[in-house]
């Protein structure tokens, strides 16, 4: 598609947007305002987006316009097996940020973290929203869900309804469903052997198309671009064979690391707390499925954007991947040591990924094999 036609499909899906009655008194501008953030601040927070989305630069000003549209998009959120996360990385930052302002302004009609309601109450009000904003509320679900004869395992509410039965009720009448989290994406660790509750993914739960946000937790970034994704397009974006949206789980955690050089000169981390670990040098050896993992916390990184695991010493754990507590661990052996039945084998997240995986697995046994032979002669 032509770079004006798509500005036209945009600009129409806002109009459409904008037409939609609001939720809240106010708007998204002003509670930015109220809390520091200048026009100027915002602009760059949206330029940021854009290029998240994979969007050129022209389009920053539909991203910011989609960003003050995003009070107009009522959120159905439900909690189901997991540890709640998700919802603190974004709710519980040090300070507010503007992905978390903006996501607050989302009109919440149902969050058990952060809602007062509860027992009967919190059930009304869910059993309202849904009926009020039927064909046009997004559903996010955090957490994985026991199913079958294993449902009784969640249930919500005084009437001992199953998890399972509030997705699949609340799932009926969504107008775009997110799994946020690993947990809900894929099963996360209630589905890790022996999986005695049996939990599913939430595709496995609903028959309706599940757009999947890993990570333990996925960046707040993830969370809000996928709003801002639909409120521009109005549809899917483009997904990978696991339903993750490209544009935030398009590349592999290895490809943006800052110790990439040092895995390229075969300079490896022997064991935590050697010369290596103190001069930044990679973590393959010690454990990082960086090279296995799609992801973009190289780039985005946590606590207000200013480190990630890597960063900190310790290597990537895979965990936006399926079934990575299982298929992962040990999470400080490498990969390279043992039989490992990786998502590139057969079941890779694309064709282009399982050629780069192949690949640079193959320069990984180079690198590792010229640094033994490199430290041998040394010796």
């Amino acid at each position: 598609m032509k770079q004006e036609d798509l500005v036209s499909q945009i600009s129409a899906r806002l109009n459409e947007v904008q037409n939609m009655p609001k939720m809240h008194n106010g708007s998204i501008m002003q509670k930015l305002k109220e809390h520091g953030f200048s026009r100027r601040d915002f602009m760059k927070w949206a330029g940021t987006m854009t290029a998240m989305l994979s969007l050129p630069t022209s389009f920053i000003p539909q991203v910011a316009k989609a960003a003050e549209l995003a009070d107009r998009l009522p959120v159905i959120w439900l909690h189901m097996a997991e540890c709640t996360g998700c919802s603190e990385s974004l709710l519980r930052t040090d300070a507010p940020t503007i992905d978390s302002l903006i996501f607050d302004y989302i009109s919440l009609e149902y969050h058990e973290t952060i809602m007062s309601a509860s027992g009967w109450q919190a059930e009304e009000n869910l059993e309202s929203a849904i009926e009020k904003y039927k064909g046009k509320y997004v559903l996010m679900v955090e957490g994985g869900i026991p199913e079958g004869s294993s449902e009784f395992y969640l249930t919500v509410g005084p009437v001992g309804t199953t998890g399972a039965q509030h997705c699949r009720h609340a799932s009926e009448n969504a107008l775009a469903i997110f799994a946020i989290g690993t947990c809900s994406s894929f099963g996360g660790v209630q589905a890790a052997h022996p999986n005695p509750t049996n939990a599913q993914p939430l595709s496995k739960i609903t028959n309706k198309p599940v757009i999947n946000v890993p990570g333990c937790p996925p960046s707040e970034k993830n969370i809000v671009g996928n709003v801002l994704n639909y409120l521009l397009f109005g549809t899917l974006p483009s997904l990978d064979a696991y339903n993750r949206p490209k544009w935030a789980y398009g590349l592999r955690i290895h490809d943006l690391c800052e110790r990439r050089g040092h895995f390229d000169a075969g300079e490896f981390v022997q064991h935590f707390g050697d010369q290596g670990a103190k001069d930044g040098y990679c973590l393959y050896k010690v454990g990082c499925k960086g090279p296995y993992t799609f992801n973009n916390c190289s780039r985005e990184r946590f606590n207000s954007h200013t480190s990630w695991p890597i960063q900190a010493g310790h290597g990537c754990i895979g965990c936006s991947e399926p079934n990575f507590w299982d298929e992962m661990g040990p999470f400080e052996v490498p990969l390279g040591d043992r039989l490992y039945n990786t998502t590139f084998g057969g079941l890779g997240a694309d064709a282009t990924a399982d050629k780069i995986g192949i690949g640079i697995l193959a320069i990984a046994g180079v690198a590792i094999a010229a640094h033994a032979a490199i430290a041998s002669f040394k010796k």
